[in-house]
């Protein structure tokens, strides 16, 4: 099956889509099938094209005037060639510097292979300098990602927390505002600390730890935890262990 787009910048009346749609209806596209823009090809809000795109299906053709009918610029096109392709739609530029593609010919399917292979390049490029940027990235230790919501004050109550036998960590996770995923990326089920705890204790950038937390406050009274900002994990279990027990027990 055929189908036509054809289009026009001017919706002034001083540009016309006849010519365009009687060279559609004698290379044979039903009337009822052809879609139309009035708009310029550099706007990417183009109804008729959408619907065209839209009504095209696997094994179909897309008929065009020009090439330059379809994309607003080479990228634009590439891509779009690519899309139909992968989607099992033909192609077929009637007039124009394109008109040697016509996928229902040798010639004209190996122009489209020619199309095929720019997008491809393009994807390559695309991705190795996505590659490029994250390596630049974290080699200035900005890891990426969504930042955890971890400081050392709740490390230390995780600490205490977790060192009591009948903690349940999704509990003293929730205490904290953490996930229980971020919790265990801190520290250990008896509560000791793994890499990125220590990391963040000694004021190290870690890979796996990122971002700050924010303290979580008791209804009443100051954050608990603040003054512990200077003092070692031991004195941390020590001092925050009940006061943690008594947060997880009130939840």
């Amino acid at each position: 099956m055929l189908i036509g787009y054809v289009r026009v910048s001017k919706s002034d009346g001083t540009q016309t889509l006849a010519p365009q749609r009687d060279v559609m209806l004698a290379a044979g596209v039903d009337p009822a099938r052809i879609y139309e823009d009035l708009a310029s090809g550099r706007r990417d809000d183009r109804p008729g094209l959408a619907a065209c795109l839209k009504a095209t299906q696997p094994g179909n053709t897309l008929v065009l005037w020009k090439l330059d009918r379809l994309g607003r610029d080479l990228r634009h096109l590439v891509n779009t060639v690519e899309d139909l392709r992968v989607r099992g739609v033909g192609l077929k530029v009637l007039t124009g510097a394109g008109a040697q593609i016509d996928t229902t010919t040798a010639n004209g399917r190996l122009a489209f292979g020619i199309f095929a292979a720019f997008a491809e390049f393009e994807r390559e490029l695309i991705a190795e300098r996505t590659m490029a940027g994250l390596a630049a990235a974290r080699a200035r230790g900005r890891m990426g990602g969504r930042p955890r919501k971890m400081d050392r004050s709740a490390l230390m109550m995780a600490m205490a927390a977790m060192a009591d036998r009948k903690a349940v960590a999704s509990d003293v996770a929730t205490r904290l505002g953490l996930t229980t995923t971020t919790l265990y990326v801190y520290v250990n089920g008896d509560g000791t600390l793994k890499a990125a705890g220590q990391a963040l204790l000694d004021g190290v950038s870690h890979p796996g730890a990122t971002g700050k937390a924010r303290i979580i406050r008791p209804p009443q009274g100051p954050p608990l935890g603040v003054h512990l900002e200077t003092a070692g994990p031991a004195a941390a279990k020590a001092t925050t262990r009940p006061a943690m027990r008594a947060l997880i027990r009130a939840g």
